[in-house]
Order: C-alpha cells, then structure tokens, then sequence
C-alpha cells in the first residue's frame, strides 16, 4: 500500500507502525515558553491512546508540567515523507509497575537505577493527531509540482488525516482525511 494511501484508508495504524519506526520526536507543553524538546517515547502497551517517556524531575520539561499541561509531541518518518504532531495531556505517573514495564537499557544509560529519585515517568493520554504523508514517487511528485505551475490546481502530492482519538475506534467520526 502506497504511503499516502495509507495516511488515506488506515491513518490511525499508519501512526502506530511509523511511532515504532522513529526512536524520537519532540515534546513541548503548550503554553509553555520553553522550546520543545527531544523525548524517546513509547507506544502504550495495552493498546489504549497513550504514549510514556522517562524524563528527569530536575530538568526544564518537568517544570513546565501542572495538573492538566496539555503537550504537543511531533515525529518526522526516518525517510522525511510523514509528518505527525500529536496532542494530548501529559502529567506524571508513579505507578512502579509502569516504570518496571517501560524501563529498558537505554532508560538506564540516563538513569542510576529505577529508584533513582531524579527519574519521572509521564504519560501522555492522546486527544488527537494532525498527520501528513508526501508521494514517495519522484517522478509523480516532480510532474504535480510542473503541471500545477501551468494551471490554477495546487500540486497533489500527498495526503493530509486528521484522528480523534476521543472517538471509539472505527467510528466515522475518527478519521478525517483530505488530500493535497
């Protein structure tokens, strides 16, 4: 299936697949005068609209949380053709079963242990997602852009879906797709 076909017919599992294929994104509290930062995540393991990140409680990003900090996450695919910005509420959680579940190696390269009093675990609860795919064809992408200099039709070379994750899965409602 074509890259901005599936942004098209299936954007909510396209998110997932390209959530497991980057390492990182940047998280940013809206509102917040901090710039946005670059955060590991990890995609919820039960299947629910949620994604962790470990973070240190001395660090700039966990003062700028108060109780309901809504967060602006953004990923770029590995080959620069998906876009994704992700919002949603972020606040801390100390469930030590959540810690044992998330924490892997590479947490513990930044880490001296899971007691580590500096370590924060955050949830971040998904409200939606903004999503953008580009053509990965050259040729289709090099002709849209010649042919729409000739005419008043803006290039199509991509496909633009929005999800609302507030919505039961598979409702209508979910998915909003348009292409450009």
């Amino acid at each position: 299936m074509g890259h901005t076909r599936k942004t098209e017919e299936q954007p909510e599992q396209q998110l997932w697949e390209q959530l497991d294929k980057v390492r990182a994104g940047m998280l940013g509290i809206e509102g917040s005068h901090s710039h946005m930062q670059p955060m590991a995540h990890m995609a919820d393991k039960d299947g629910a609209a949620r994604l962790w990140f470990f973070t240190s409680r001395s660090g700039d990003l966990f003062h700028e949380i108060s109780a309901g900090s809504h967060a602006h996450f953004c990923v770029v695919g590995k080959d620069q053709d998906y876009h994704a910005c992700l919002m949603g509420d972020l606040h801390e959680n100390r469930d030590r079963g959540k810690i044992e579940q998330y924490w892997s190696d590479v947490v513990a390269s930044w880490f001296k242990g899971k007691d580590d009093p500096d370590i924060v675990l955050l949830e971040f609860d998904l409200l939606d997602a903004a999503i953008w795919a580009s053509t990965r064809n050259p040729i289709k992408f090099a002709w849209e852009v010649q042919t729409s200099k000739n005419s008043d039709k803006e290039p199509d070379v991509g496909a633009r879906a929005h999800v609302d994750f507030t919505q039961p899965e598979g409702s209508a409602a979910r998915e909003d797709v348009k292409r450009h």
